[in-house]
């Protein structure tokens, strides 16, 4: 009886022991899951989003009066904002007037701290009010060039008051970029 009662001990141990390794190796699986999506979230650059702009230009943005650039014009975007992008063969778009943004920003969907962003634009900037803002003043980005810009809290790195564009040029493997927003004046050349 002795011996049979030891065996039962024996046997519901191993079986403890054993249920106790699955549950550690599912724990083990969940947390290289979680490492790995932190890895992503990490390395993650801006090449495989979509850059197009919708063409829906922010409320009260005035077209530049004589910009440098005419809408039609065929450029070069000297700019690497984006993979493929130096260099690149375009067509401005849209040519505006306005105070231009690099910020930083922690987006809201979470991950790492975004410094020095080009471009925001003021009319992308909640309650901005008329008069150029700052460098070190912190605003409400309501602009959707990333996931989780719009609404993220930021802080302006610097402000230039300058012509943007947007647009159209052919970005890494053929891929189709329209209305691209923003480059800069001194980031095009005449083709």
């Amino acid at each position: 009886m002795k011996l049979r009662s030891s065996f039962i001990t024996a046997l519901f141990f191993s079986f403890i022991l054993v249920l106790g390794a699955c549950g550690n190796k599912e724990e083990n699986m969940d947390s290289m899951k979680h490492e790995n999506k932190e890895e992503k979230k990490e390395t993650m650059d801006h090449g495989g989003m979509d850059h197009s702009g919708s063409g829906m230009l922010p409320e009260g943005l005035k077209k530049a009066d004589k910009p440098k650039f005419e809408v039609g014009s065929p450029v070069v975007i000297n700019a690497d904002h984006m993979p493929g992008m130096n260099g690149a063969k375009a067509i401005v778009s849209g040519a505006y007037d306005t105070t231009v943004y690099t910020v930083s920003y922690t987006p809201t969907t979470g991950g790492e701290k975004v410094t020095d962003h080009k471009w925001v634009i003021h009319e992308e900037l909640k309650d901005a009010g008329e008069e150029p803002l700052k460098p070190g003043t912190k605003v409400t980005l309501n602009a959707e060039h990333m996931e989780g810009m719009n609404g993220a809290e930021a802080v302006i790195d610097s402000a230039e008051q300058t012509t943007v564009y947007t647009v159209d040029y052919t970005g890494e493997n053929g891929e189709k970029v329209t209305n691209h927003m923003w480059v800069t004046e001194d980031e095009l050349s005449a083709k």
